[in-house]
């Protein structure tokens, strides 16, 4: 006979399973494809043209990465509902919830930026409120943050077990493991950002419309990428995330120990740990905007992506530069273009340059 723990397990995974269908109802009932929406659509286009070829002249790098993605988030719903009936509440299927439900920010976080998304990509409504503040659309496609975000805790914490191995237990790494794991998945996420990242653009999934030259690569070719800027505050989920995943002598996780700590869970140490995780991580991807929203309010994002590789959709030119670089119209301002980006009346004046320009020339 099943216990009552067992029954609630599969009771969990259940609901999980039911929910995952649920979502797939809804993406599917309100998919859209194309500039459909006024606010980004360029009437004077039909089709999807593009004056630039994506890596290796590859016409179905979309096809292939949105397959893949739902392939993925299949086999890890499958992965997480098993490990659940095995091991329920792990901190690791907790944190994998926790990544994923970040998608909820992703708007905010494409505005920030200037990461406009490929309009050709499957994606919610444009004209849906949170999901109308990406300068472009908010594509499907993020669901699969989990596996991004939690990808270089794995090989941080086999290589701080492997050090500490050959260490006394006073050294540096012993007394101080989490400053050693968070060192550990800088350099980690640092380096597996830049690859995908630079990787994900060429292929024309999205471009950084925008970038602080400082900093960037390829600034001002179509698939620039504000290299320290990007790939230092990404690590700045990455590393809380893989902190709170630390296991101590004491067998815990840091999330665990700080639920503890929360009288209201003290008899439900699982949900505390969920919840510190939900918070912690949340206000880390904030902070991870608000680097964005700084270098953007600033206006030292001065460097535009050229030629604008997604003419079916207007530019996006908040700050005009587009246009002072003579990239020719329609722009889109976007929401969010007054005092949130530094233009206390919403706009900035620009004219398309007498001799045409940066990016009417390039």
């Amino acid at each position: 006979m099943a216990t009552g723990t067992d029954a609630r397990t599969r009771t969990a995974g259940g609901i999980a399973l039911v929910a995952v269908l649920i979502g797939l109802v809804v993406v599917a009932v309100n998919a859209q494809s194309g500039a459909v929406a006024d606010r980004i659509k360029n009437p004077a286009i039909t089709g999807a043209p593009r004056p630039v070829a994506p890596l290796w002249d590859f016409g179905h790098w979309l096809t292939l990465l949105q397959i893949g993605t739902i392939v993925a988030m299949v086999a890890l719903v499958i992965a997480v509902v098993v490990a659940w009936r095995r091991h329920p509440r792990h901190p690791i299927l907790l944190m994998v919830l926790v990544t994923t439900l970040l998608v909820w920010q992703d708007p905010i976080m494409n505005w920030a930026p200037y990461a406009v998304y490929n309009p050709q990509l499957w994606h919610w409504p444009s004209t849906w409120g949170l999901e109308s503040l990406s300068p472009t659309v908010e594509p499907f496609i993020v669901i699969g943050y989990a596996t991004f975000y939690m990808a270089p805790f794995f090989p941080a914490v086999w290589l701080l077990r492997r050090f500490q191995a050959r260490r006394p237990v006073d050294a540096f790494i012993w007394r101080h493991p989490l400053i050693t794991l968070s060192l550990l998945m800088f350099g980690i996420g640092f380096v597996f950002d830049t690859l995908l990242e630079t990787f994900l653009i060429r292929t024309q999934l999205y471009i950084y419309s925008q970038v602080a030259p400082f900093g960037s690569i390829w600034a001002g070719k179509w698939y620039q990428f504000p290299l320290i800027w990007e790939a230092s505050l990404v690590t700045l989920v990455m590393i809380p995330a893989g902190v709170l995943l630390y296991r101590d002598d004491t067998g815990r996780s840091q999330a665990e120990k700080l639920g503890r700590r929360i009288r209201a869970f003290s008899t439900r140490p699982a949900l505390g740990a969920f919840v510190v995780m939900f918070a912690i991580i949340n206000v880390a991807y904030l902070c991870y905007g608000g680097g964005y929203a700084l270098l953007r309010d600033t206006k030292i994002t001065t460097s535009v992506a050229c030629p604008w590789p997604f003419p079916e959709a207007k530019v996006y030119d908040p700050n005009a530069f587009y246009e002072k670089n003579g990239q020719s119209g329609p722009y889109s301002v976007g929401i969010w273009s007054g005092w949130e980006s530094g233009q206390p009346n919403g706009s900035s004046d620009a004219a398309l340059p007498a001799h045409g320009g940066r990016c009417a020339n390039g």
